[in-house]
């Protein structure tokens, strides 16, 4: 025991650095190591393949969902955003995208067309929602990329929608699919925020009609939801108990997308 007292005692002390780098160098080569081998595993975890979520790694769906459930379990009518003045509102809107709006497109062709979950359709005039009641609301447009605007819009509540056109028995399926007329862009909407009593079928934007870089003649305003989920230009609406297709969930953004 003496002999090995003395053995450490007579370590210089460049040689205890030495040696306590060796120790670092080493832990810190296995966590490199862990961390590499982890990358590797999400790398080639093979993305989620149920529905039309397939955009992110199973690993990062599953953490996706659970945050789904727990603004699931918190959402309820009574959750409404906050409103603002309409002076308060931007007049220069901000363009967020223009994915589903590009090719050429005919505003007097425009028709809604609307497919239960039973597979009935019908089509909708942009002239009959204009005729039912008007609904207002100016509130902070939020984007995923980090940004936020008070933007003011006007139109047809989607439950007044539902109602008016007949559609109340499709409020007990799960979800709510919109896609642009040239499919280019979807969202998927649970039914919940799809009937919420903010959310809004517009037509106009500052008391104008829509401008076309912003999705005339009828888009989709629903403020529970970051801007990725606020189609432009509407085409088509369906009404499903599995997830419809989603743009942006396939490239691996979360499907839910609730504030």
């Amino acid at each position: 025991m003496e002999n090995k007292n003395k053995v450490k005692k007579e370590l210089t002390v460049d040689q205890q650095i030495s040696r306590r780098n060796f120790i670092s160098f080493g832990v810190f080569g296995v966590m490199a190591f862990a961390v590499y081998e982890g990358w590797q595993w999400l790398y080639h975890t093979p993305k989620e393949v149920r529905g039309v979520t397939a955009g992110a790694k199973e690993p990062l769906r599953r953490a996706l969902n659970k945050t789904e459930l727990a603004f699931r379990n918190f959402f309820s009518n009574n959750h409404l955003v906050k409103t603002y003045p309409k002076e308060r509102a931007a007049k220069n809107v901000r363009v967020n995208s223009n994915i589903g709006l590009k090719g050429k497109f005919i505003i007097e062709d425009w028709k809604l067309n609307v497919t239960k979950a039973n597979g009935e359709t019908m089509q909708v005039t942009i002239d009959q929602i204009k005729a039912l009641p008007k609904t207002e609301i100016v509130y902070d447009f939020k984007c995923v990329e980090g940004w936020d605007q008070i933007q003011h819009w006007g139109g047809l509540k989607m439950i007044d929608f539902m109602e008016h056109f007949n559609l109340v028995d499709q409020t007990k399926m799960s979800y709510v699919g919109m896609m642009t007329p040239d499919k280019g862009y979807q969202v998927g909407l649970d039914m919940p925020s799809a009937i919420h009593p903010q959310t809004i079928l517009a037509y106009e934007m500052n008391g104008q009609p829509i401008p076309g870089n912003h999705g005339a003649p009828l888009r989709l305003i629903i403020p529970v939801k970051y801007g990725i989920k606020n189609l432009k230009r509407i085409g088509s609406i369906t009404f499903s108990n599995t997830r419809p297709p989603d743009y942006w969930a396939r490239e691996g953004y979360d499907y839910y997308s609730g504030l």
